[in-house]
């Protein structure tokens, strides 16, 4: 959500400036802009909605001169998508990016309105700009500017601020939203993530809550939240592991469906060797009474399947909670639960206000995230990484199956530990799982087949998804993937569930997609099935090839996945709920990788 660049380089900064954004398209935005300084210290600005080709072609007619920059991709929270309400906003002296949200900016606008100060835009961060520059209007310089302006805010934020007649110095500061310190040979570098900055350098310091920091050419000086001068550490980045490349796809997403074999591969091959789980020292599962398991979104459905893992595995009670809910119910923890935030960023607002919340409360707090260096790899007792690669594509795919590959790693242990199974079933289990890989390999194949299906699930207003046991989460990503990419209304439900409501919904328009293996729950899903058909429903059921057999005529179609898997089957049956879900919106035309109004990271409430 939004991305940040700031530069203070030894070239023409505005083409920088641009391509660093675009490797930060994956957070969503709907508007973008750049402001430079000059060598002769003049600042300016350019601005545009839309995507950033439109900033583009803007600079290319009114090009934007100078070494010094910030530059920023907005997802509009306060005002809409226009070019008033877009990043960088200035005022005077001073122009300034944000990334959060300023909770009581309204306030601090009625302030400036009685000074006689009018705002331009709808923004709060609007605020912020028009805050600095009255006090470089009274005097201040631009870090005692800055930091009577920080002193006023309220809420969450990445900010950066860039100075008129200063080539040389931009201001940053950090609270709650990510921020990075990039460091060059004679240039700096900020950004909101690694991926912005790993063109310029491989050197990263992350700013830490509270953090304020002045960027000169010369290097980086870091105050804390109590305003003592730090030092921070620098880290080093693996540039590889932040190239951004469709491999020859026509989108990120399919590449990243693709490269699910490899990736739960890798993440096997991590935690496991042999007939041995490895992890890291301090989770005692045998002295744990209770697993809190929060995430948003599809992060929270990977939770949603591991509930059932640990449950049925290692009879280890198990609560899994929204994150945005999580707190405001003031859920009773104690000293014998293990949380465990679930985050692809490990940024994510959500998750990191409610592992701040238990972490004290609890036994243990775990970050199972897919960036090492993210806030809550940091904040947590533990921080497990999923391995899953930059995923670039809005809606996730391979970071999903890969936090399921990393829960299941951990409910296996929650039994060994608890001596729920024995070595004999921990080594059968152990099969399964690695089972994993190549047998989503082989459901891989069934693109062509989803791109049929796609055809006729395009056409609907509504698709309703089936499932029992831990396929029931999976049937809810199923849904949520179709909702995010196509914008088709789509429901998932527990088939138990069918007579208890959805099937009002029920009729010769409404598709519904029926995932069933043939497992000990498949009779029980295929009695709900024929109770859709009844009413004339279009079933496309997705089972293994003994179950389709064992269901019969009268569905409308099938997708038939490999037999194995045992447990751990719902990150094969992942597969062909993505791919429905990305030949639906390629057949409708919407933008796979960026769906409308959605971000990749979400570090505002």
């Amino acid at each position: 959500m939004c991305g940040i660049i700031g530069i203070l380089g030894s070239h023409e900064v505005s083409p920088q400036l641009v391509e660093a954004l675009k490797r930060l398209e994956y957070r969503g935005y709907d508007s973008a802009g750049v402001a430079t300084v000059d060598a002769s210290g003049r600042l300016d600005r350019r601005r545009a909605v839309g995507k950033l080709v439109n900033l583009s072609d803007r600079l290319v007619h009114d090009p934007l001169p100078g070494h010094s920059g910030i530059g920023h991709t907005r997802w509009a929270t306060h005002g809409a998508a226009t070019e008033a309400n877009a990043h960088p906003h200035r005022f005077g002296r001073v122009a300034v990016v944000h990334n959060g949200i300023i909770e009581n900016f309204r306030d601090l606008r009625a302030e400036l309105e009685s000074l006689g100060i009018q705002p331009q835009s709808q923004t709060d961060t609007e605020t912020v700009a028009l805050w600095t520059g009255y006090h470089l209007d009274q005097g201040m310089t631009p870090l005692e500017a800055a930091r009577a302006t920080l002193a006023r805010l309220e809420g969450a934020f990445a900010l950066a601020f860039l100075f008129e007649g200063e080539p040389d110095l931009l201001i940053a500061a950090r609270k709650g939203s990510p921020l990075a310190v990039g460091h060059g040979t004679g240039e700096m570098f900020l950004g909101s993530d690694a991926v912005a900055l790993a063109p310029f350098t491989d050197r990263i310091t992350y700013l830490e809550d509270g953090d304020h920091a002045v960027l000169t050419r010369a290097g980086v000086q870091i105050w804390d939240a109590a305003g003592r001068q730090t030092h921070r550490a620098t880290a080093r980045i693996d540039v590889g592991a932040t190239a951004i490349d469709r491999g020859g796809y026509r989108h990120f997403m399919a590449k990243e469906i693709a490269e699910q074999p490899a990736v739960i591969g890798n993440v096997l091959n991590h935690y496991l060797k042999g007939d041995r789980i490895v992890l890291p020292e301090g989770l005692d599962f045998a002295a744990i009474d209770r697993i809190v398991l929060v995430g948003c979104g599809t992060a929270h459905l990977a939770g949603h399947v591991a509930k059932y893992w640990f449950e049925q595995l290692a009879g280890l009670p198990c609560d899994i909670d929204v994150a945005s809910e999580f707190r405001y119910r003031e859920p009773p923890l104690s000293d014998r639960s293990l949380f465990v935030a679930i985050s692809q960023s490990g940024e994510t607002a959500d998750t990191l206000a409610a592992l701040h919340y238990a972490r004290d409360k609890v036994a243990r707090s775990v970050g199972l995230v897919n960036v090492g260096t993210s806030a809550i790899a940091r904040d947590a007792d533990l921080a497990l990484p999923t391995l899953a690669g930059i995923e670039v594509s809005v809606a996730s795919s391979k970071a999903f199956t890969c936090q399921l590959a990393v829960l299941a790693v951990l409910a296996l242990e929650a039994a060994r530990a608890r001596c729920r199974i024995d070595d004999a079933a921990l080594a059968a289990h152990l099969r399964d799982l690695r089972a994993v890989p190549a047998l989503i390999a082989q459901a891989l194949a069934l693109s062509d087949e989803c791109r049929v299906q796609a055809d006729w699930l395009a056409q609907a207003r509504d698709v309703l998804y089936l499932g029992r046991g831990a396929l029931y989460p999976v049937a809810l990503e199923g849904a949520l993937k179709l909702k995010e990419l196509s914008y088709i209304h789509a429901e998932g439900y527990a088939s138990g569930e069918l007579k208890h409501g959805p099937i009002a919904l029920i009729d010769g328009d409404v598709p519904v997609v029926v995932l069933a293996p043939h497992d000990a729950l498949f009779d029980k899903t295929i009695s709900n099935m024929q109770e859709v058909m009844a009413r004339h429903g279009r079933v496309l059921l997705i089972s293994d090839a003994a179950g389709i057999a064992a269901a019969g005529d009268g569905v409308t179609a099938s997708l038939a996945l490999p037999q194995g898997g045992g447990i751990f089957q719902p990150m094969l049956y992942a597969v062909p709920m993505q791919y429905l879900a990305y030949h639906t919106a390629v057949a409708k035309g919407t933008d796979v990788d960026q769906p409308r109004n959605l971000a990749k990271s979400v570090t505002v409430e």
